[in-house]
């Protein structure tokens, strides 16, 4: 730990960003499972800050109450540049454990100027996410959409590349508040290269992804399943075909939209799961 760092100094720092592992919001110290300021900030919090990562756990000053009932803090400020963009700002927030408080990510998309705010808690195995899709389709041509951090958009980085692509195909823009990345991103004008970094991982993702599932179809294949490898799939259609499941569209409509057989599809998403997240969806009824 830096010994030229005060304590204010110290939580200010970690304070910046959320907790990973309480769940509080910027500008609010830990909280215990009990419902308490923690006595220590948790390590995940400050991890990558260079002065702190190393060293002894870092303490909650005393002014800031351990032990004390938890009430979240101050709001940091945010740049009175984010607040002046055409057209509505559509808020999404979420997290992934029950456990976890909205109320942050809430109260900052409302001081950013949200009209609407759509949240949800999904689980990181959980394969559709309807706020999501609820708060994409409410966006019009000029409006944004608005989230309190990056990864508040995706749980993992195939989320990321395909919500990336929802707002750019739709010339929405992305509005990010706090961490690295803070700042408005415009797929047509400035901030373009963040869309254009995810398309060029997109490209990469779609290859991962139609190799994975021809390895999990041939492994099938080797085990007495005759599913074998369906020629009439490349990996733009199964990109096609996630992104439509995931916006809650049937299996048989994906298919008929393809120009493909049903059976042909299920065979080829239930190898892509199995291959992606070790289990398969269960048949559509």
């Amino acid at each position: 730990m830096d010994g030229d760092l005060d304590e204010i100094t110290r939580a200010e720092l970690i304070e910046r960003e959320p907790c990973p592992r309480c769940g509080a919001p910027p500008g609010s110290v830990c909280r215990a499972n009990s419902g308490v300021v923690a006595v220590d900030y948790h390590t995940g919090r400050y991890g990558k800050i260079p002065a702190l990562k190393s060293g002894p756990a870092i303490r909650i000053p005393a002014a800031r109450g351990p032990g004390r009932t938890w009430q979240p803090g101050p709001e940091p400020g945010l740049d009175p540049e984010l607040l002046a963009r055409a057209g509505d700002r559509i808020g999404y927030a979420r997290v992934s454990s029950k456990g976890q408080d909205l109320a942050g990510q809430v109260r900052l998309l409302k001081k950013a100027g949200c009209v609407r705010i759509y949240v949800e808690k999904v689980g990181t195995r959980e394969k559709i996410r309807p706020e999501y899709n609820a708060a994409l389709a409410d966006l019009r041509p000029a409006d944004t959409l608005t989230v309190t951090m990056l990864d508040r958009l995706g749980r993992n980085m195939v989320e990321l590349i395909t919500s990336a692509q929802d707002l750019a195909e739709r010339d929405h823009r992305l509005e990010i508040l706090t961490g690295p990345l803070a700042g408005t991103y415009d797929p047509q004008g400035a901030g373009k290269v963040l869309f254009v970094v995810f398309a060029a991982m997109a490209e990469v993702e779609r290859e991962f992804i139609h190799e994975r599932t021809l390895i999990g179809l041939d492994t099938a294949a080797a085990n007495g399943n005759r599913g074998g490898r369906p020629p009439a799939i490349d990996g733009d259609m199964l990109a096609v075909a996630l992104r439509r499941r995931d916006a809650e569209e049937s299996v048989t409509s994906i298919a008929r939209y393809l120009g493909i057989g049903r059976s042909t599809l299920y065979r080829t998403l239930a190898a892509y799961d199995e291959a992606i997240y070790g289990e398969t969806l269960p048949p559509e009824k």
